[in-house]
């Protein structure tokens, strides 16, 4: 039998996995708390777009957990956040003791967006490892070195990865020409290898899930290849998950709202040249705007 082809990713489809709804008399627990744990010494800016997408999502509420030296300056630029500081490696990773810190707020995390902005690999892997038990019950964004952790195994709850196609050939092992001959069939094997929801990004972003289920995103611009911009869209997708989504439309969501932001910008600047910070302003007014036309 031949392998079903990737569906096409649109706003209709979008209008078929809508927003969970508020009532008049909801209040910000209602829409998810979203815990982004990123950043570093020499990128604490990667923290900063993450968490500010979560709540341009419509997260109810945020908790950043970022390293010691960077943790005062994040809690002054996103005063809408509780900022938690943890314990920072010499290569500017995450001490595994910090997943302490972390345990007490565990039980009432929505969606966890981890991995903008690390470093030091190796330490960051025995962090994420340590702390995903902790978070069973909520959904898991894992962006760059975050991701790492998949050479531990296949994942036993929600996961979504974010890969652009050279940390997928890190990931994966696959020589980076292979893999871009081949997105979609790559895409997939990743998924259900790891058991979770892969969103192989690129001109053509590719997201597929465990069982095969896949779909297609060709209508992003040149502008989005921009540094952080890729921070951005997993706090997108972890503010969707927060509100309630699975991955797999959690994902669809960010990454079609992500596209569509450039979108706004790109026809107000040009097509390239804006900034990954002025992505998520966008995001309200296009997320209300599609919703209306339901």
């Amino acid at each position: 039998m031949a392998t079903p082809r990737a569906r096409a990713l649109t706003e209709a489809a979008l209008r078929r996995w809508p927003l969970p709804a508020l009532g008049a008399d909801a209040d910000k627990e209602s829409r998810g708390h979203v815990l982004v744990v990123a950043g570093s010494r020499e990128i604490p800016g990667a923290a900063l777009l993450a968490a500010t997408a979560a709540l341009r999502a419509g997260a109810g509420k945020l908790t950043i957990a970022a390293p010691e030296p960077v943790a005062a300056g994040l809690a002054l630029a996103i005063p809408e956040a509780r900022v938690i500081a943890l314990a920072e490696t010499r290569a500017g990773g995450f001490h595994a003791s910090g997943c302490e810190a972390l345990a007490p707020i565990a039980e009432g995390v929505s969606a966890l967006v981890m991995g903008p902005g690390m470093l030091d690999e190796a330490r960051s892997v025995l962090f994420v490892r340590e702390l995903l038990p902790l978070f069973r019950h909520s959904t898991l964004v894992l962006d760059a070195l975050a991701m790492s952790v998949v050479h531990e195994g296949a994942f036993a709850q929600p996961v979504v990865l974010t890969p652009h196609a050279g940390e997928m050939a890190h990931l994966s092992g696959l020589a980076k020409e292979v893999l871009c001959g081949e997105p979609l069939a790559v895409a997939r094997e990743a998924a259900r290898r790891w058991n979770a929801c892969v969103a192989l990004k690129g001109a053509v972003t590719h997201i597929a899930e465990a069982d095969g289920a896949a779909w297609r995103f060709d209508g992003g611009g040149p502008g989005l290849a921009t540094s952080g911009s890729g921070d951005t869209l997993a706090g997108l997708i972890g503010g969707f998950a927060a509100r309630g989504l699975p991955p797999l439309q959690a994902c669809a969501w960010g990454v079609l709202m992500h596209a569509r932001a450039g979108a706004v910008l790109a026809r107000h600047y040009g097509p390239m040249g804006y900034l990954a910070r002025e992505l998520s302003a966008q995001v309200p007014a296009l997320m209300h705007a599609l919703e209306r036309r339901r």
